[in-house]
């Protein structure tokens, strides 16, 4: 008669086993699929939509601004030389048109200095020359950074925007809590997903946007004193020549 009541309990004790086994395999079950992309992109919540906007505004940044900070965007490599030897021989009309026919910023900016040259005097109106292609130099420097100047708005707008959204994920999970109480924390779930998963997209967003800003700025700065330089040396070519007459 022992071994039937021993045979019985075991199983009523067996029984809520299995069930929290069958809750946690279900728990298992549910964890695995909101955990794919597409799931956390919909448990993010509203604040996905502008999150993904600033992304694509970023990547689109990203391309552009390497783009326009490429060596050949500044200093054409068969650009150089025949213009040092058309201001060696003051020739500043075939320097012009040499400029004229380049896209880059040394040779927009050199060819607005050269309309200041008087190839008849001692220094070739030096002065002004140079004080036209630094102006012109400082409005190129402007216009490419302003592009640049968007990734820092990126990297500080994208996880703001993933506050915003933790925020909102919070309240809903306090109205929860205020409606079903604390005695199912699975009610909770999705209001602090949404809570995380904008915090985290925000970041990995803000992220590489503050990386790629500090990346560009420093190489444009790169490249404008690169460029200065080299119109510092072929104003020189000019004035040293002999001049005219």
């Amino acid at each position: 008669m022992k071994r039937p009541k021993l045979t019985f309990l075991a199983v009523l004790s067996a029984s809520p086993l299995c069930a929290l086994t069958a809750q946690a395999q279900e728990a298992a079950g549910g964890t695995e699929t909101s955990t794919s992309l597409f799931g956390l992109l919909q448990q993010g919540g509203w604040a996905m939509y502008p999150l993904g906007l600033t992304a694509l505004f970023m990547f689109f940044l990203i391309f552009y601004c390497w783009l326009e900070t490429r060596s050949e965007r500044f200093i054409p490599a068969a650009l150089a030389q025949p213009l040092a030897d058309a201001l060696a021989q003051r020739d500043i009309q075939s320097a012009r048109d040499l400029c004229q026919a380049s896209n880059s910023v040394l040779s927009r900016c050199l060819g607005a200095a050269l309309s200041k040259a008087r190839p008849e005097k001692a220094d070739a109106n030096r002065e002004k020359i140079e004080g036209t292609y630094m102006d012109n130099i400082e409005a190129e420097d402007g216009a490419l950074a302003q592009w640049i100047n968007y990734l820092n708005v990126v990297a500080a707008v994208a996880p703001m925007i993933g506050l915003l959204g933790t925020v909102s994920g919070m309240i809903s999970a306090f109205q929860t809590i205020g409606q079903v109480g604390m005695g199912d924390p699975s009610a909770l779930a999705s209001d602090i997903g949404e809570a995380l998963v904008t915090t985290a997209t925000g970041l990995v967003i803000g992220i590489p946007a503050m990386v790629a800003y500090f990346i560009f700025r420093n190489r444009l700065n790169t490249r404008i004193l690169k460029t200065v330089e080299t119109g510092g040396d072929l104003i020189d070519d000019l004035t040293e020549a002999e001049p005219e007459g």
